[in-house]
């Protein structure tokens, strides 16, 4: 797989856009119609395009409390026929995240769905998070991405938020062997929270920790990414970002995306 953030990811230094999907069918919140949550995706999809975003991700935001390893069927036929959706109606690079750590299922409704990319939470070592411990399964996604033949890029979080990684371990020991050992495409640096900001400090010693790797690999600001501050986190070493709450109305993570908003961090991060 080839890591260049412009192969992978549409752009040199790319803004990804997030579709937060409401709560799908099973899911506590469900609201009783899925035209609704399709029209919804599209609506925002179609609104991060307007606004000039290099690619999208879509998830199951509105699924929580998340299964914590692997969501049922039913989510997958949700998510599968949603990404689709996205996929036949935008041009940009789509990727998958199934919340809150089902690697399996985001690489198989990418590749059903004609998605680029997925993100994986806990791509290795464990993480203690709200829905219990969370094991890296990296051996498990890369042979399943091998045998249904999938051309689809891996990133994986690094400390990713609303989690705390097991035992004593710097961030560069943990972004080198999710690189080296766990093969992923791409790595991503969040801050502790949905909408909180990404630590410079921890995208630097990130990049500077897979700098000198036989493989180039971009790494992302995952959260908290603003139209003031989008430069810093380029400044810090990041390849580009994936914003969220920044790009809704209001800047609340649960409303639509506002065109305006998307086109002021874009430019923003061009202007970085």
């Amino acid at each position: 797989m080839d890591a260049d953030p412009a192969d992978v990811l549409g752009a040199s230094r790319p803004v990804l856009g997030m579709v937060h999907l409401p709560a799908l069918p099973g899911a506590p919140r469900y609201g009783g119609d899925r035209a609704t949550i399709r029209r919804r995706a599209l609506a925002d999809a179609r609104a991060l395009v307007e606004g000039g975003i290099d690619g999208i991700v879509v998830e199951n935001f509105g699924d929580a409390p998340f299964y914590p390893d692997s969501v049922p069927p039913h989510v997958v036929a949700e998510l599968t026929a949603v990404t689709t959706a996205l996929t036949d109606a935008v041009e940009v690079p789509v990727g998958v995240n199934v919340l809150r750590n089902d690697a399996a299922s985001a690489l198989s409704v990418a590749a059903a769905s004609g998605a680029r990319f997925v993100r994986v939470n806990v791509h290795v070592g464990v993480a203690a998070t709200d829905q219990g411990l969370l094991e890296g399964r990296a051996h498990d996604t890369l042979r399943l991405r091998e045998r249904i033949d999938a051309d689809v890029a891996i990133l994986a979080d690094v400390d990713v938020k609303h989690a705390r990684g097991l035992g004593e371990r710097a961030i560069e020991r943990t972004a080198r062997e999710a690189v080296e050992r766990g093969l992923a495409d791409g790595l991503i640096v969040s801050g502790p929270a949905t909408g909180e900001a990404t630590s410079t400090d921890a995208v630097t010693r990130v990049s500077t920790a897979v700098a000198d790797l036989d493989r180039t690999v971009p790494v992302l600001a995952g959260s908290g990414v603003t139209a003031d501050t989008v430069a810093d986190v380029l400044v810090a070493g990041a390849d580009g970002s994936i914003v969220g709450t920044a790009l809704k109305e209001g800047a609340e993570t649960a409303n639509p995306v506002d065109p305006e908003r998307v086109r002021a961090v874009v430019e923003a991060s061009r202007q970085g």
